[in-house]
């Protein structure tokens, strides 16, 4: 039996679940700015005393790697990383976007093979990361950090209805809700309980990483704010 802690901190969702044999459990999950580092752990211990397991259960951890916030991917992997090491149990990492599209398209009960669908994560501005996939979760266009405009996507969106969701989409309205097949979703929120299907996945074909060199998928190189006077 496979009992996988997943752990979702790429965005400003604080989100832990659990699941055995890719058969979800139970999760705890918030969604406030800074409260990954003081509630991480917090979380992941009353999931598990809730749900009566201990930390000796879990056969794995499951992490969103990135793309997303660099202080909040940074929590999470240094969490799930130590899990790892102290349990000596194997470490699987989940793409943000992959694992934001399997949970949407969960959600989306009848869907048009004409469809396809692009995760968002607001990357300040007008960037996102962005990557597009089909109705099986298959990448379509890799992971990539985008300036949106009036024309991106414009080749993708003259042939496909597209799905827009994520902490992203919202503000990116503007420039893509004029085209006809674009569809902006604003009510999609990162759960750790999107990362269970790959995550089994990735554990039944032994797909873990090395839990000494790990490192999250940060896609661009962090840039600190300037100190408030």
């Amino acid at each position: 039996m496979a009992l996988i802690l997943h752990i979702e901190t790429a965005t400003i969702t604080c989100s832990v679940a659990l699941a055995e044999n890719g058969v979800f459990i139970d999760k705890i999950e918030r969604t406030e700015a800074n409260i990954h580092a003081s509630s991480l752990t917090v979380f992941i211990d009353e999931l598990l005393k809730k749900n009566q397991r201990g930390f000796k259960d879990l056969e794995a951890v499951a992490v969103s790697m990135g793309p997303g916030s660099y202080t909040g991917l940074r929590i999470g992997v240094s969490t799930a990383k130590g899990l790892c090491f102290a349990l000596d149990i194997p470490l699987i990492a989940i793409n943000t976007l992959t694992a934001m599209a399997n949970g949407f398209i969960k959600k989306c009960y009848s869907v048009n093979g004409n469809t396809v669908f692009c995760p968002m994560i607001d990357a300040r501005r007008m960037e996102v990361y962005t990557a597009f996939y089909n109705k099986e979760v298959e990448v379509l266009k890799a992971t990539e950090a985008v300036i949106v405009d009036e024309n991106s996507f414009k080749a993708i969106l003259d042939t496909y209805i597209v799905y827009f969701f994520g902490d992203g989409a919202p503000k990116c309205e503007e420039v893509l809700g004029t085209h006809m097949n674009t569809r902006i979703m604003d009510d999609f929120t990162n759960s750790a309980e999107d990362l269970i299907e790959p995550a089994f996945e990735k554990f039944k074909e032994r797909t873990f990483e090395d839990v000494a060199y790990f490192e999250p998928f940060y896609l661009k190189d962090y840039v600190a704010g300037k100190k408030k006077a």
